[in-house]
């Protein structure tokens, strides 16, 4: 007769199956083990709410695992900082002049999100604000970005530094041979997104020709 030893109660019995080993088995281990291992997870818990950055509004786009590949993509020098919202369709309107007018005291870099009516979420990171110019501008550290299907990024192709252009008509990032990565017109209602050298992008939207649902501009600082 087989006799069985009794456990401690300051134990606990884990029962695991795991798919990479052919037999399950046991792990018996101490109440006190099992605290500091549900600690530990806690921590790891706690830290991965740690990687995202502190919004001062909220954004009508942006859920967190948009804002967390994106904050894991900006540059080390605005890393860190808050995020404020500069300018929203929802709360300001649609118009591209008042994008501007918003963005003109700023002397930081930008994110542009847009929302199309494909429920579709892409945008730019900009070195500069946006703002009136007869010339391009910004600097090489700008990228364009889309969660469609998945996230991507499309940094500088160095090939022009087209990065950013912006009138009362449009506003233009990345481009070369007549083709904008991204361009929005005065109204903030039609889109477009190419192929350009700037970046070397995919089409940032399902379609080459979209319609604007939304757009967001946040600032850092």
């Amino acid at each position: 007769m087989m006799k069985w030893k009794q456990m401690p109660l300051n134990t606990q019995i884990f029962y695991y199956a795991r798919p990479d080993q052919e037999e399950p088995f046991v792990e018996i281990i101490t109440v006190e083990e099992a605290k500091r291992r549900k600690s530990i997870c806690s921590n790891y818990e706690e830290e991965d709410d740690d990687t995202l950055p502190a919004l001062k509004h909220h954004s009508a786009l942006l859920e967190n695992m948009h804002i967390e590949q994106l904050a894991r993509s900006l540059p080390a020098r605005v890393q860190g900082y808050p995020w404020r919202l500069v300018y929203s369709t929802l709360e300001h309107g649609t118009s591209l002049k008042t994008l501007y007018r918003k963005s003109s005291s700023l002397d930081s870099p930008v994110l542009l999100v847009i929302k199309d009516m494909d429920n579709q979420i892409f945008g730019a990171y900009a070195t500069q604000p946006f703002r009136f110019s007869d010339h391009y501008y910004g600097t090489g550290e700008t990228f364009l970005y889309t969660f469609s299907p998945h996230f991507k990024v499309f940094k500088w192709s160095g090939e022009n530094t087209y990065f950013i252009n912006g009138d009362t008509s449009s506003l233009e990032l990345g481009g070369g041979g007549g083709r904008f990565g991204l361009w929005l017109d005065a109204d903030l209602y039609h889109g477009r997104s190419n192929s350009c050298s700037t970046f070397n992008n995919d089409i940032l939207s399902k379609k080459e020709d979209f319609i604007i649902q939304d757009i967001e501009v946040w600032t850092f600082e």
